[in-house]
């Protein structure tokens, strides 16, 4: 079954290109705009036998027989006004995991007035948890945010991503279209480290894994790091 339309979509997608166009003028004022998603079910894949390199004549060799050592999620997140990433490797992404992503976030920048998140509509990103967090942040008593499932602005993924939304709070969401998440420029990101490490990459164990992932955000913001040029305006392609 497909799920129907966003009826929302024109103005989201608006929403967000209008983000990642003001992100380096908000940046002068003290906001940050933050592209942020999960890269889940990362395979710590240990080849059974080393790679044969490239000689003359000859193609890079890799073995195809490997050993399974357990998946790792990324959580992260791409900085659009300076190409900056943070991100947090770990065995799961629940809503309590994302919240604490998003604190640990705003603890290592105590200075920021104001935080603009680009992210897609998975029920982590509208969770009781980050609602909480964001109340937290803009000086909302928790006892007005209701209460999950029965009533208030915890009520139902509506009344929350609605909440989320609201421009006067310190942390403001901003959500892409259903099916829309290549809007997300953290995606872009995603498929770099892919290339770069993930798909050819020899994993001995999870935390390996978890290992080189970091050192690869460390490697990319000290040598690569820079924002993408984002062209789209929300107008259809020829338009």
């Amino acid at each position: 079954m497909t799920d129907k339309p966003d009826e929302r979509k024109e103005e989201k997608i608006t929403d967000v290109c209008t983000t990642y166009a003001g992100a380096a003028e908000r940046a002068k004022a003290g906001e940050k705009s933050a592209s942020i998603d999960e890269m889940t079910g990362i395979q710590a894949l240990e080849r059974n036998a080393p790679t044969l390199p490239m000689k003359p004549g000859l193609v890079e060799r890799r073995e195809f027989e490997y050993t399974r050592h357990g998946t790792q999620t990324l959580i992260a997140t791409f900085d659009v006004a300076t190409g900056q990433v943070f991100g947090h490797v770990g065995d799961t992404r629940t809503e309590e995991d994302f919240a604490q992503f998003l604190k640990t976030l705003v603890d290592r920048d105590p200075n920021v007035t104001r935080w603009h998140v680009v992210a897609d509509n998975l029920n982590t990103h509208q969770s009781e948890a980050v609602v909480r967090l964001v109340g937290r942040l803009s000086g909302i008593a928790e006892e007005t945010l209701g209460e999950k499932g029965k009533s208030g602005i915890l009520e139902n993924m509506t009344t929350r991503q609605a909440f989320l939304r609201d421009p006067s709070h310190k942390m403001v969401f901003h959500f892409t279209p259903k099916h829309a998440s290549w809007l997300n420029q953290v995606e872009i990101w995603f498929s770099i480290l892919v290339k770069k490490v993930i798909r050819r990459g020899n994993f001995t164990s999870k935390e390996d894994l978890r290992h080189k992932i970091l050192r690869f955000i460390d490697y990319f913001n000290t040598t690569l790091a820079k924002p993408f040029r984002w062209t789209y305006q929300g107008k259809p392609l020829g338009a």
